[in-house]
């Protein structure tokens, strides 16, 4: 096969440049220049895909391109319109030119005002030098800039173990359950009573905090997270009831019936292939499902495992799209290319929530002016996806990301883009998991599972994540791709109850409320822990190095359910008396109140784990709990003083959520 190159056109190129700026520089007032061809290139040809380059062309120039689409008489594109880059087509074998986002006649008008119209796909001989073609193409004009189609990763390390379990559990679940789906005993993230049968170091407490969460909202149907991954099963059995559907859009018809330029996108659609859903071969093919299920599996159906978001079985959990970037190992999966047409879609069709477990490989980007300087074709999809409101509680779109799996001190783009939230993943004890990245940019900490406790040939499968999988079965996975949907799920909780209350928050304001609904995991980041330290080896894992490093701390459901409700939470121990000045958490920190009581429901106190109210001790209240747990305390409180003779001030009720973990400080938080 021939191997096109372009050395005599990057020469002329230079030449015309070098020349182009000898005049300049003999005049007195020099024009602006035009942009080198090399400034106009985005990210690098490492690990990007042959044969396919991305431009993004001038406003002008998109039109005579698209007139040239017009007047084309069948087959595929390949000529522009514009007679430079023509050229350049010619000597590198253009395959095809065509628009990276399909014409969506509802949305084409906010798709040509962000400017995403103007993005374009060039393929060609995959033996043309990807670099000088990439610079044959920026050298023109009325080309704004060049982009490598780079692969993305998958935050997991994609080996799902079936779950082997036979029967109903539910007779030996905790008693905290609120559902009847037989797993969620074994789901220690939502719920981790220390159940040593997981693993022998378990402890209790170092989960999402679902269960007191599920009490007051178990999910909406309005709200839509797009898993932008693998395939998601739309009828699995625990996951079906859960699928948005386009209900636009007729099934099997082979029609675009809602005119997005997509047939058959029913529950979403396969970007890689650019077809209906596809599910992709064998158990670790499973990662878009198995993240699904942490995200909405159905609860309450008596079936298998529970979801955040999932609802109650009512069909009221929140609502799973699949937008699909990637298939076995097809070249091309989880491109830049393939990932921004699905954030698009995402948006376009209702997401509020975009579920993201995979990015570049840490240190691929390495900072956020490089990120938005770059204004990738990816970033201009994230950013017209925050920039649509498709949710009543939130004004945009929120936009999580795993962090990745590199053992890096930096978390992997696109997720380090300020913009997003980036997850890193703890264990079953609270402590960092070997794998997940940490430090620079790393925003807020959730089970990811950490399978290796003993030996690389002892995986132990319970201490993992377990979630749904293909073939309408279930199986562990770990990584910060399952740490990942817990804020995702999380997020959509926290929206589901923003409806049901009739709260409404800017983007800001929600990421805020995700990343400070929280409790501490540093003083878990201390000693070591006998985990895999690498790819190969067993070892003695320095914890101090994550420190700092994990984001504000591990999510809390719960605690996100009531900042949305607008109720300050105070953190107390597990296991020790906690003194709480309460008037520190009112107004300016020092109101002129007087405690009058402090008590919580019986059963409140029983998962506290409390043997009695709390009791007035000067201007603090006194408490222990001996359980982790979350309950309501309400407060009441006189403003005014007493007189002893049937003058009693004013009373006021205020309530306040404690929060139970070992490690929280025993004075509440206050000093």
């Amino acid at each position: 096969m021939i191997k096109y190159r372009l050395t005599t056109i990057s020469v002329m190129i230079s030449s015309l440049l070098v020349s182009c700026t000898d005049r300049l520089a003999e005049q007195e007032t020099a024009p602006v220049e035009e942009p080198a061809a090399s400034e106009k290139l985005v990210f690098t040809p490492e690990n990007a895909v042959a044969g396919k380059l991305l431009v993004y062309f001038s406003g002008e120039a998109a039109e005579k391109v698209e007139h040239s689409s017009l007047t084309r008489s069948g087959g595929p594109l390949t000529r522009s319109g514009i007679e430079e880059f023509d050229r350049v087509l010619e000597n590198i074998g253009v395959r095809s030119l065509h628009r990276v986002f399909p014409v969506d006649k509802r949305n084409e008008e906010r798709t040509r005002k962000a400017g995403l119209h103007r993005w374009y796909t060039v393929e060609f001989d995959e033996t043309a030098d990807l670099k000088e073609a990439a610079l044959a193409m920026a050298g023109v004009a009325e080309v704004s800039k060049v982009e490598f189609n780079l692969r993305m990763e998958r935050t997991s390390d994609l080996k799902a173990i079936p779950f082997a379990g036979t029967g109903n559990r539910f007779q030996q679940a905790s008693a905290e359950a609120v559902f009847n789906d037989p797993y969620l005993d074994l789901q220690w993230n939502y719920m981790n009573t220390g159940n040593t049968e997981i693993y022998s170091g378990i402890k209790a407490g170092a989960d999402a905090d679902c269960i007191p969460a599920w009490r007051l909202c178990t999910g909406d149907p309005r709200v839509v997270v797009a898993v932008v991954d693998d395939c998601v099963q739309w009828n699995h059995p625990d996951l079906e009831a859960n699928m948005w559907i386009n209900g636009d859009e007729i099934p099997g018809n082979g029609i675009d019936d809602d005119g997005n330029g997509l047939v058959d996108d029913i529950h979403g659609y396969n970007f890689v292939n650019d077809t209906s859903l596809t599910l992709s071969d064998g158990l670790d093919g499973s990662h878009g499902t198995h993240v699904a299920g942490t995200v909405a599996a159905v609860n309450g159906n008596g079936t298998g495992v529970c979801g955040i978001a999932g609802g109650s079985g009512s069909g009221d959990g929140a609502r799973i799209m699949s937008c699909q970037i990637f298939h076995n190992e097809d070249l091309g999966n989880g491109t830049a290319e393939v990932s921004a047409k699905a954030i698009k879609y995402a948006a376009d069709n209702g997401a509020s929530i975009l579920q993201c477990s995979f990015g570049y490989g840490a240190g691929a980007v390495t900072s956020d002016a490089i990120y938005a300087q770059d204004a990738s074709i990816e970033k201009q999809a994230i950013d017209y996806f925050i920039g649509t409101k498709n949710c009543e509680a939130v004004d945009g779109g929120i936009v999580i990301f795993a962090s990745g799996n590199d053992m890096s001190a930096m978390s992997a783009y696109p997720g380090a883009y300020k913009d997003y939230i980036s997850v890193t993943a703890m264990a079953c004890d609270y402590t960092p998991a070997y794998y997940t990245n940490y430090g620079y940019s790393c925003n807020v900490a959730a089970p990811g599972g950490d399978a290796y406790q003993s030996s690389l040939d002892n995986r132990t499968e319970a201490s993992q994540i377990l979630s749904t999988v293909n073939g309408s079965a279930y199986g562990y996975m770990q990584g910060t791709s399952m740490a990942c949907p817990h804020v995702s799920g999380i997020a959509a909780l926290g929206l589901s109850y923003a409806l049901q209350l009739g709260k409404t928050f800017t983007v800001d304001e929600f990421n805020s409320i995700l990343l400070t609904s929280v409790n501490d995991i540093d003083p878990y980041c201390t000693g070591t822990r006998f985990t895999q330290v690498s790819e190969t080896s067993m070892g003695n894992l320095d914890l101090s190095r994550f420190k700092g490093g994990m984001g504000s701390g591990y999510i809390d459901a719960y605690q996100v359910l009531m900042n949305v409700r607008g109720t300050t939470c105070i953190p107390v121990p597990v296991g020790s008396q906690a003194q709480i000045d309460i008037t520190s958490y009112i107004g300016d920190g020092n109101p002129n109140l007087t405690i009058v009581s402090a008590v919580l429901s019986d059963e409140e106190k029983d998962r506290l784990g409390m043997t009695s109210n709390p009791v007035k001790f000067g201007g603090n209240i006194l408490l222990t709990c001996t359980k982790p747990g979350a309950g309501i305390m309400t407060v009441t409180l006189r403003a005014g003083t007493a007189s002893g003779s049937g003058m009693e001030g004013k009373t006021v009720t205020k309530e306040f959520a404690l929060i139970a973990r070992p490690g929280n400080p025993a004075n509440g938080g206050w000093l």
